[in-house]
């Protein structure tokens, strides 16, 4: 089937967080990780983007499709995907942005065949990076802005402690599927134009040596405002989904996390999803990887 040829939509259940949920919190102990808030599935029908690809760009939609062949010959092979990936990505990403220097800080592998997840992790290959997991099926931005800022500070020091300094930032992930189309569970993506200004709860990491109570999990933390923190949403119906059909290993998407500059499309909530319309799908496996962009002065 060709990728013009799927439905124009699809209908699909996307997890947000429940309406009444104020201070989110993840807790994760050895084993175990666990919410302080709960979560809602809303029905939400999501655009196929290929026909607006011209439209749907980095700084308008705040993500855009690109075509790009990776010299990569096995995205499971932790070595193959560090000799060249991280290299493709920077070369990626400055085109892309117009960005003077980018940096890779991680990437991740993802399956919707839980024994191979679990294959990979009983094989100890779960490590800094090339770590696999099963997609993530939240609505969710994985920083918050505050946290973003942090970090791109903290990483231009560490990366460029001889540089002249940057006076805009983009924090985004390049993502790509590596398995045969269909897949049975494609990445959809929020259109910033969709958001409104008010959006967007933190939702921070707590790391511990056990899981609270639940009756203590509201209690005040010292040092909060600096731990780990996503952006998760409660459902609107404004927002405006996009995914594209039956990607190939030669296309990408490029979605931004945070950009310090707030006059253009800044950030994109996403989320995995369960794609009914395809055909005899195939499992999804997808490889994520980080990078954030400076704009040198």
């Amino acid at each position: 089937m060709d990728v013009v040829d799927r439905a124009d939509t699809v209908d699909a259940a996307l997890n947000y967080v429940e309406p009444g949920a104020s201070m989110l919190r993840r807790f994760v102990a050895t084993g175990a990780e666990v919410n302080n808030f709960g979560c809602t599935l809303e029905q939400v029908r999501i655009r196929n983007g290929r026909p607006l690809r011209d439209r749907l760009t980095m700084d308008v939609a705040g993500f855009e499709l690109i075509d790009h062949k990776s010299a990569v010959k096995d995205f499971l092979d932790e070595t193959d995907v560090a000799a060249v990936y991280p290299q493709e990505a920077v070369d990626i990403v400055k085109r892309a942005t117009g960005a003077t220097t980018a940096f890779v800080t991680n990437w991740n592998l993802r399956s919707t065949d839980e024994h191979e997840v679990e294959a990979f992790k009983a094989q100890g290959r779960n490590g800094r990076t090339g770590r696999m997991q099963p997609p993530g099926f939240s609505v969710h931005i994985d920083q918050y802005p505050d946290v973003a800022e942090r970090f791109a500070s903290a990483l231009y020091a560490e990366r460029a402690p001889d540089g002249p300094g940057y006076h805009r930032f983009i924090n985004m992930s390049l993502w790509r599927t590596f398995s045969e189309p269909p897949q049975d569970q494609p990445l959809a993506l929020c259109e910033f134009g969709s958001l409104g200004a008010d959006e967007g709860l933190r939702n921070a990491l707590i790391f511990g040596d056990s899981i609270p109570d639940a009756d203590r999990m509201h209690d005040p933390i010292e040092g909060e405002d600096l731990v780990p923190a996503a952006t998760l949403f409660k459902y609107r119906p404004t927002h405006r989904w996009y995914y594209y059909p039956n990607m190939t290993r030669d296309e990408a998407l490029l979605f931004k996390f945070h950009d310090s500059d707030q006059s253009v499309a800044w950030r994109v909530p996403h989320s995995a999803f369960l794609d009914r319309s395809a055909v005899r799908p195939n499992p999804r496996k997808s490889i994520e990887l980080r990078c954030t962009a400076f704009f040198e002065r």
